[in-house]
């Protein structure tokens, strides 16, 4: 097995990525960096600060020069950081010392790397918000069709009280509308620029250090923190997190397909789903268990970032180098489960007979509580909950229905109180109002 399913040809399409997989690759950070490297070096002509030919020279050149991941690799496990190398191949490349002795001035190997990665992450927000959007559509498609299709719902897996399909589809929709909504603010805090210089202080930027990393967050379409954030890696974390959130989203919703499309249940169909080796009466939720297995990964990744952020004094390599690890991980685990929901969210259908016999199967104790409610009209509360209890275990003792039994000792209990389509309380208005929110989204 390879050390990453997101970059194993094996497992590829059980954990696809998407095109976010492009983004968390060696040639994808060294294209950033140099990016940054251009950038930079036009912010700082314009400011007088090295020469304006040597700016478009160095500029031009990050365009074209290909530096080889591998050829700069003995440096980078020298130095600890790829910069130093990427910076002298680069000039090297550029055959042209003069130009090429002002790449990279003042900067420190942080600030290429930290605001190559926000480039990266930028565009991850960016996909991620297309998928999201994807799932919510196709969310809010079924919950219109579904909203007063009732089922039973389940706490602790087992029978509560009814629900409709709509209901269950808009409650994944809706914290997922909530994502949506946090992006805005998740990015104007987050996808910051870096560049403070080798301890922070911008020393060797010159006076108009802060002038120039305005104009590098200008030029690059990123945010000016107006500070440095070299060991402050809130703006990290705030990304992990929602990403984790959409994932963990994602998976509870896995985890409930997973069981409603069960043998004992089977009340969803998810169209083709996986084959057994040697059973062929199987049919296995391949994609909601995966997002399952991604909503166990991201717990464990989510942790393990935590100390990552825990930096000493100005910069710590051992703390830095453990989010260069997990960091990606946490990325395509969060693009991968988006590629599963998108698939399922289109693909997936409840199987209204198998909903219908659930709710009057059970000996209709589903509609226990309404009944306790409707008892305390005449009685206390207390003694309408022992009374419909006493009758629950009456109609399990002897086989019978729950409406017989409580209908045959309260004759006068209100008509179509053990009727699902009526006793739904909110849950088709919740579908409609999630289908309604998704038209502002």
């Amino acid at each position: 097995m390879a050390a990453s399913v997101f970059d194993s040809p094996l497992y590829a399409q059980l954990f696809p990525t998407g095109e976010a997989g492009r983004l968390f690759s060696d040639t994808a950070a060294i294209r950033a960096m140099l990016l940054v490297e251009g950038a930079l070096a036009r912010a700082q002509a314009t400011q007088g600060i090295i020469p304006e030919l040597s700016a478009k020279a160095i500029q031009r050149a990050t365009m074209e020069i290909q530096i080889d991941p591998g050829a700069i690799a003995k440096a980078t496990g020298e130095n600890g950081v790829s910069v130093p190398g990427l910076v002298a191949a680069f000039r090297a490349e550029m055959n042209a010392p003069e130009h090429a002795q002002f790449v990279h001035w003042g900067a420190t190997s942080q600030d290429i790397i930290d605001t190559g990665l926000m480039l990266r992450l930028r565009q991850l927000l960016l996909l991620a918000e297309s998928d999201l959007r994807a799932v919510i559509a196709a969310l809010a498609a079924q919950a219109k069709t579904h909203a007063s299709t009732p089922m039973a719902g389940r706490t602790y897996g087992q029978h509560a009280t009814a629900t409709s399909w709509g209901a269950v589809v808009a409650d994944w929709g809706n914290a997922l509308c909530d994502l949506v909504d946090a992006l805005p603010a998740l990015r104007s805090s987050s996808l910051l620029v870096s560049l403070s210089g080798a301890a922070g202080t911008s020393s060797a930027l010159g006076p108009d250090a802060a002038k120039t990393r305005a104009a590098l967050a200008e030029g690059l379409g990123l945010n000016d923190p107006h500070r440095s954030w070299h060991t402050d890696r809130g703006p990290i974390l705030r990304i992990a997190d929602w990403l984790a959130q959409v994932t963990s989203v994602l998976s509870r919703m896995g985890a409930t397909l997973v069981a409603l499309t069960g043998t004992e249940i089977g009340e969803v169909t998810l169209g083709a789903t996986g084959a057994s080796s040697t059973m062929p009466q199987k049919q296995n939720p391949v994609g909601p268990s995966a997002l399952q297995a991604l909503g166990y990964q991201m717990t464990g990744l989510r942790c393990a970032l935590a100390p990552a952020t825990q930096h000493l004094h100005q910069r710590d390599g051992a703390a830095w180098f453990a989010e260069w690890m997990i960091l990606p991980q946490i990325a395509l685990c969060t693009a991968s489960a988006l590629q599963h929901a998108k698939k399922l969210s289109d693909g997936m259908a409840p199987n209204t007979d198998a909903m219908t016999a659930t709710l009057h199967g059970g000996l209709g104790l589903i509609h226990a509580e309404a009944l306790s409610f409707a008892l305390a009209r005449d009685m206390p509360r207390p003694q309408a909950q022992s009374e419909a209890k006493m009758l629950c275990q009456r109609s399990q003792g002897t086989g019978e229905d729950l409406e017989q039994t409580a209908r045959a000792a309260y004759p006068d209990l209100p008509t179509g109180l053990f009727d699902a389509d009526r006793s739904m309380g909110l849950a088709p208005q919740e579908a409609m109002a999630f289908v309604t929110r998704t038209k502002a989204l």
